[in-house]
């Protein structure tokens, strides 16, 4: 008998502490996540300047993160070495994700169509199709070279200035068709 009594009263405390706890650790800051493993010798000086996640129709489809060293200006981003970071909560399609890049990047800015089908390919090669809690990584050196990888794996390279530009504005220009996600990024949400 006091043994039933006992677990209805730690019952009816933890059902009563919970949202006060819940509460209490809502507003503590997340742990920050580690430093990419093909960052270490890349950019070692990186840190996480922002991360936010991307919805469609308020499903989520993945986390960013923007990973730079200190003294990084969004408004000189393609000038500066940084690495965006996308961890996918679902399943996509390598082609999709690339067709998907060149309508972004026409958001921030023109390009003729020869450069658009040279880096379609281009993303075809480098986005693999994903699955949830993959990784793709697309490394700017500041200076118009691009490398991406796939889960730490290298899966493509470009010098193009232009490219670096308007690829990386998808999220970072001030017309990125994700203006909240931008903000977070930057760290200002």
């Amino acid at each position: 008998m006091i043994d039933v009594r006992r677990r209805q009263a730690l019952a009816w405390s933890a059902s009563f502490l919970a949202p006060i706890l819940a509460a209490m650790t809502h507003d503590l800051p997340a742990a920050v996540p580690a430093l990419p493993p093909e960052l270490r010798s890349a950019l070692p000086s990186a840190r996480l300047v922002g991360s936010g996640v991307l919805r469609f129709f308020g499903l989520r489809v993945y986390e960013a993160r923007l990973w730079a060293p200190p003294g990084f200006e969004p408004a000189d981003y393609a000038r500066q070495p940084f690495a965006l970071e996308l961890i996918y909560d679902r399943k996509l399609e390598g082609e999709a994700i690339a067709e998907r890049s060149v309508a972004e990047m026409r958001r921030v800015g023109g390009f003729s169509d020869q450069q658009a089908r040279q880096w379609l390919l281009l993303m075809k090669k480098a986005f693999p199709d994903v699955a949830a809690q993959d990784r793709l990584l697309g490394l700017s050196d500041g200076a118009g070279g691009v490398g991406f990888f796939h889960n730490g794996r290298e899966t493509g390279r470009i010098r193009d200035a232009e490219y670096a530009r308007l690829f990386f504005g998808i999220w970072l220009s001030e017309q990125t068709s994700a203006p909240a996600l931008r903000a977070a990024l930057l760290g200002q949400g």
